[in-house]
């Protein structure tokens, strides 16, 4: 049977965040700032034309970072994403198709799509889907139960301009999780199109990734949805599913890469057993570093505490959670004409693995009163710093 997105639902409201605590209703995707600026019925002259400028021609020329060698590396890096996924925008499309035909299945696989594996054993059959995921290419992968608060009440395609409720049936009980990496290196020369291409090649992995796990699990005898940024938010399922903590800047800090990571998920009825959401000191140490509110260069990172209140049309209020302001965001994107990885850059946590950085990492979590010490010796030793390329 393929799935489709339905005209009903419910809304689920006021329980006890796994991030925080407050209301939250289900987001409706129409109001991300990726769709808002593209939707002329509803957006207002100043955001559409942010989306013109954002979508329209690259601003090349000879600096560094913004020739036309980078731009050409920048969409390689994301032609995956765009040529076989378009998990950005939509979904169920390509590498994302929640349900292929089960002749063109048993085409692919050569044996009868009634076939299934035992899964009786949960515990054993996640330690399966998170070699498979490493096998494919994830970063991290973990396992939560599928808390239907995180799915978008609505998909909108900011293409056609589709917009319709989203219904996953609640057999799907579980979402694997899949963290991609991005280039430590090409992070670092954020706001240029070469960062755009670490973002490019995480995009284009989550494509692969996830259409590839959700291929392994319809294999073994279940169903699968794969999705990119699309169907749900993936930073809470990430933080359910024990990737991470959320950051001041509004994206997953994990353990071993920080916020340099793109997420893709996976719904699934396959019976799994999941995983224990973790913390690890990035809270407490967000509250006191402030780096990426500092070195925004849109401004659109708060210096404040965590609030249940958004501070833009475009956050999901009820979640005790840093709130950024994606207009501001996007609005220096719009200028930028490609977009920006600053606030991943200048974050503390963005190192590599290594002796001196791992202790470091254990100490916040351990002694959270040194945190400002290693704020400091973070700026002398110039890390953050914008690195120029060739």
């Amino acid at each position: 049977m393929r799935l489709r997105f339905a005209n009903s639902g419910h809304l689920a409201k006021g329980l006890e965040m796994r991030i925080g605590a407050g209301e939250v209703g289900r987001f409706d995707q129409r109001n991300t700032m990726f769709s808002r600026v593209r939707d002329t019925e509803r957006s207002d002259p100043s955001l559409l034309e942010m989306g013109r400028a954002f979508y329209g021609e690259p601003n090349l020329g000879d600096r560094t970072g913004y020739t036309l060698k980078d731009w050409a590396l920048n969409t390689a890096a994301w032609y995956v994403e765009r040529k076989f996924g378009r998990g950005n925008l939509v979904g169920d499309f390509g590498l994302y198709e929640w349900g292929p035909d089960p002749e063109e299945l048993m085409r692919i696989n050569r044996i009868s799509p009634e076939k299934r594996w035992n899964a009786s054993d949960p515990g054993k059959m996640s330690q399966s889907v998170k070699e498979a995921a490493r096998l494919f290419g994830a970063s991290l992968v973990g396992i939560c139960r599928l808390d239907q608060r995180w799915l978008y009440s609505h998909r909108f395609n900011p293409l056609t301009f589709e917009h319709v409720r989203i219904d996953i049936p609640e057999e799907f009980e579980y979402a694997v999780v899949l963290a991609h990496e991005m280039d430590y290196e090409l992070i670092r020369t954020s706001p240029a199109y070469t960062e755009n291409a670490a973002t490019g090649h995480g995009y284009s992995m989550m494509a692969y990734v996830a259409g590839s796990m959700a291929h392994y699990i319809r294999t073994l005898g279940y169903k699968a949805i794969p999705c990119g940024n699309d169907t749900g938010l993936s930073i809470p399922l990430a933080v359910d599913a024990g990737l991470g903590e959320l950051g001041r800047h509004g994206l997953l800090i994990t353990k071993t890469y920080g916020p340099r990571i793109r997420i893709s998920k996976v719904l699934t009825d396959l019976p799994l057993m999941p995983d224990r959401p973790v913390e690890f000191g990035a809270k407490e140490f967000c509250a006191r570093c402030k780096r990426c509110a500092e070195e925004c260069p849109g401004t659109a990172i708060s210096f404040d505490g965590p609030t249940t209140r958004g501070l833009s049309p475009f956050n999901n209020d009820g979640i005790y959670k840093y709130y950024v302001q994606p207009e501001k965001c996007f609005a220096f994107w719009a200028r930028n004409r490609g977009s920006c990885g600053t606030c991943i850059r200048v974050c503390p946590y963005n190192k590599p693995l290594g002796r001196i950085h791992d202790l470091v990492r254990h100490l916040t979590n351990s002694a959270p009163v040194l945190d400002p010490l290693w704020v400091k010796i973070d700026r002398l030793l110039g890390y953050g710093r914008r690195v120029i390329g060739e």
